[in-house]
């Protein structure tokens, strides 16, 4: 089998803002409290923002907590999906790559540090979820860090290391693929930039997702 594991926020869409909209309404919901600032997002997994974003609000969280942001997360991302696809996109070459990849016969996931209901609403909006192979992937209720959610996908997929390609847009996502002996296509479409994305050492880095023949290519590179 040759895998591919995709992150999604900023490697394949953009929220554009919206994405925080919805975390602050359900942030609410929850605790009680308006977000007024929220933790750390790039790579880092759901439970641990919500968790250290109660924590700059005065409030200790457990598990329990968690669970119930991660339901009404998804019930925001259900009922406001218009303002998503509105004001959110999907990045360029998304479509294409993941179409590309279903024709060469590569199987697709993701690895995300969304909850899994809510990265099927995210990709479903723009048109990017029929290609998934959701059962196989990882997402954040499966665990905090983002190595042992390749870990999970590797186990669940029954891919080996050596047949699977990780696409991502961080250092976190970068270092996840490497700790798991996964190569990694990084892509400069969210905040890093490519030198930085270079430093980290994937086995290659893209400015975005649009020249799909180079992108499965460098896929099948090694399969």
């Amino acid at each position: 089998m040759r895998l591919v594991l995709w992150d999604i926020d900023h490697t394949l869409i953009s929220t554009r803002g919206v994405g925080r909209e919805l975390s602050a309404a359900a942030f609410l919901r929850v605790t009680g409290q308006p977000m007024r600032e929220q933790a750390k997002i790039d790579g880092i997994t759901e439970p641990v923002i919500f968790r250290e974003t109660a924590k700059l609000h005065g409030l200790v969280t457990g598990r329990a907590d968690f669970e119930e942001f991660a339901q009404v997360l998804s019930e925001e991302h259900r009922t406001r999906s218009g303002e998503l696809r509105e004001h959110g996109v999907a990045l360029a070459g998304a479509a294409a790559a993941l179409g590309a990849l279903e024709a060469a016969r590569v199987t697709q996931t993701v690895v995300s540090g969304n909850v899994r209901a809510v990265a099927g609403i995210k990709l479903a909006v723009f048109g990017l979820d029929r290609h998934i192979r959701w059962e196989l992937g990882a997402y954040g209720e499966d665990a905090d860090g983002r190595a042992e959610l390749v870990r999970l996908a590797l186990e669940r997929s029954g891919a080996t290391a050596a047949d699977t390609v990780l696409i991502g847009d961080t250092p976190a996502d970068v270092q996840a693929g490497l700790a798991n002996g996964v190569r990694v296509i990084a892509v400069a479409t969210g905040s890093s930039d490519e030198h930085e994305l270079r430093g980290c050492g994937p086995f290659a880095v893209l400015p975005d997702l649009s020249d799909t023949e180079r992108l499965v290519m460098l896929i099948a590179e090694g399969a």
